[in-house]
């Protein structure tokens, strides 16, 4: 695991060095145990290194036996044991016992195919030196794996092409304009993190997952164009065939088979664990394979958001060595001002792996695997019966003219006691006026702000547009539903959008802050294809959640998970922002960066917090401003130019 970066294109060697230096120690919490570096005529790389695997051999960039390519890494291959083995006895030397090696090798072999060998997450750039390492770099291939686990960004300034692990990195290297990107905000506002392939910051870009591409070391700045290698009707090619019973039976199979591969560690590893159904799996098929496990979870003292309670019985069934940290709303406010700078690119849900994967570290552990990608998967979230819904107030609004629609809305809206107006009705109510806002029906139900929101916080400018790149990525998803039963449709885009947009890149943000390894074994590719693969009637049966995953592992589960409904690890968020962390929020919010304000509508965001105040609004649309705000002023100031960070102390008299 490691954070990498590289220049392409410049023949000015020092230059370049110091830029990838600048770039590199941006990135020490995401490897502070080692980095490397190789520069050449025209392409420069480097690396910061967290060991997992092959503590004294990995060292990058690793090279191939006759020097012509060279590769730095993130992430992990987990099939590299059994590539290695085949990669040899093609007539391969390998020199170290990393799973990083077997891709330098497999480029070798294959070339760029040599992706679709690959099982795991990763983000990887090879650079080509054809003639040596000694001379001039030829192209640079650059990768993304399939489900958009590890992250990669990219652009281009002063002649240069310019890539990295995180955002904050290509900021370093003082050759970006720190620009916000106005289209940007408006995919953040719809769903609470931005949209691929676009960043909040102007000219740069995300790699899309299941991506890859080459830059020319000639023509650095127009070469690179990322091309599809993985998408939806590869992953749902109908391979499994035979009764409900054997989905089941396969889906135990190869989620074993990739618990098994994901424990594979040269440090110490454990588990999160919460009360519910999807840890409790992992955890529970980890045990099997080893003793003493360890697993660890996050408690609040606020009982009706802390899974303290039944995560200790679960473990305590299993027979887990089990840790678990209180996080209070003192300590929560004390270290509010650090987790919102480990944002790379702001959520309006993150913070809550910041402090998991803070836990974890002081448990010792350097590597945790996660219950992540179950839920998107086999039906875990009330979108799947949502967009049914939703689904259909769109195509009943096809058949109603807009003043009728418009006289409808405003009929339920005003017949709804203002406590009991949530923001659901506000979105159902956004799908049957303006339809056509959304390319699918399902994106209505992950809007955080719906388009004619948005568009008011914009101040009336446009919410929502076909020529913005987020809005054709959320397009060519919905496209791929055409050939996908409805239940396996919000699967997919699920993964598409929330998962990638906000869950893994969260995920990958705030562990690596505290340089650590999260793992997510139900988002391997071959468990993640053939669940996509499963019949709807496998997946969905009377409306239960989680039905294929159930029978899959129904006879490892405790009693004590099997009990617990559905529910999603969130902070006491609603508490907090009305109690302990309230002055800081206001303050925050009643001064605005600059840039955010000549976006954002400033009425309009005090308008937001009102509503909060007054419980006609959820805590997430004020909380998921004061995060973009707090995220601006951190990186859209120069070096040397920070704002002050909040305090707390202050009021917030002008938002009042």
């Amino acid at each position: 695991m490691c954070g990498i970066c590289g220049i392409v294109g410049s023949e000015n060697r020092p230059e370049t060095v110091e830029r990838l230096g600048r770039m590199m120690r941006a990135m020490t919490h995401r490897g502070p145990d080692g980095e490397g570096i190789f520069t050449t005529a025209r392409a420069a790389i480097g690396m910061r290194r967290l060991s997992i695997i092959d503590l004294p051999g990995g060292q990058q960039p690793i090279w191939n036996e006759s020097g012509t390519l060279a590769v730095i890494f993130n992430g992990e291959i987990y099939n590299f044991r059994e590539l290695r083995r085949s990669l040899e006895d093609a007539g391969h030397v390998f020199r170290t016992r990393s799973d990083t090696e077997t891709v330098i090798h497999s480029y070798e072999e294959w070339g760029r195919d040599c992706v679709l060998h690959l099982r795991g997450m990763f983000a990887f750039a090879i650079v080509e030196t054809p003639n040596g390492k000694t001379n001039p770099a030829q192209r640079v291939f650059l990768a993304r794996d399939r489900m958009g686990i590890k992250p990669l960004y990219y652009g281009v300034a002063e002649g240069n092409f310019f890539f990295a692990s995180e955002v904050r990195a290509l900021l370093a290297s003082r050759c970006f304009v720190r620009r916000l990107s106005a289209s940007a905000v408006s995919s953040y506002l719809s769903f609470g993190a931005v949209g691929e392939p676009v960043t909040l910051i102007e000219g740069v870009r995300s790699v899309p997952p299941g991506h890859y591409g080459y830059v020319s070391c000639d023509n650095p700045c127009a070469s690179f164009r990322p091309e599809l290698y993985w998408n939806a009707a590869d992953a749902t090619k109908p391979f499994l065939a035979g009764s409900d019973e054997s989905s089941a039976a396969q889906v135990r199979a190869l989620l074993e088979d990739s618990v098994r591969h994901h424990l594979v560690a040269d440090v110490p590893l454990g588990i999160f664990l919460s009360s519910g159904i999807d840890s409790t799996a992992i955890a529970a098929v980890a045990s099997k394979e080893h003793s003493q496990v360890k697993t660890f979870t996050v408690a609040f003292s606020e009982e009706e958001f802390s899974e303290g309670a039944r995560a200790r019985a679960v473990a305590k069934a299993l027979g887990t060595e089990h840790s678990e940290f209180l996080l209070t709303a003192e300590e929560m406010r004390l270290r509010l001002d650090e987790a919102v700078a480990a944002f790379d690119q702001p959520s309006a849900n993150g913070i809550n792996t910041y402090f998991v994967s803070w836990a974890a570290r002081k448990a010792g552990l350097k590597v945790a695997l996660s219950g992540l990608g179950s839920d998107e998967l086999f039906g875990g979230y009330s979108t799947f019966s949502a967009t049914p819904r939703i689904s259909a107030l769109v195509a009943s609004a096809r058949y109603a003219p807009q003043f009728v629609r418009k006289a409808i809305a405003k009929l339920v809206l005003s017949g709804t006691a203002p406590a009991e107006r949530p923001d659901a009705i506000r979105k159902a109510s956004a799908a049957f006026l303006y339809p056509s806002d959304f390319p699918h029906p399902y994106f209505f139900t992950r809007t955080l702000f719906p388009p004619q929101d948005v568009k008011r916080l914009l101040g009336n400018a446009p919410a929502a547009c076909a020529d913005l790149e987020w809005w054709q990525w959320l397009y060519s998803a919905a496209l791929d539903t055409a050939r996908l039963d409805s239940f396996t449709s919000v699967s997919w885009l699920e993964t598409r959008s929330y998962l990638v947009d906000m869950l893994l890149r969260d995920t990958d943000t705030m562990s690596m802050c505290h340089s650590l390894e999260v793992r997510v074994p139900f988002l391997d590719d071959r468990l993640a294809r053939t669940v996509l693969s499963c019949p709807e009637t496998a997946k969905n049966k009377k409306g239960a959640r989680k039905t294929l995953l159930l029978e899959a592992i129904r006879d490892l589960l405790p009693g004590a998970a099997m009990q617990q409904p559905k529910r999603s690890f969130t902070l006491p968020w609603e508490i907090w922002l009305r109690g302990s962390l309230r002055a800081q929020v206001e303050f925050g919010l009643s001064n605005c960066h600059s840039a955010v304000a000549s976006v954002i509508d400033i009425e309009a965001v005090k308008k937001v917090w009102k509503d909060f105040l007054a419980g006609r609004t959820s805590w997430a649309r004020p909380w998921s401003i004061f995060v973009l705000n707090e995220w601006a002023r951190r990186n859209l100031a120069m070096p040397g130019d920070m704002a002050t960070p909040v305090n707390g102390k202050a009021a917030a008299s002008a938002i009042l």
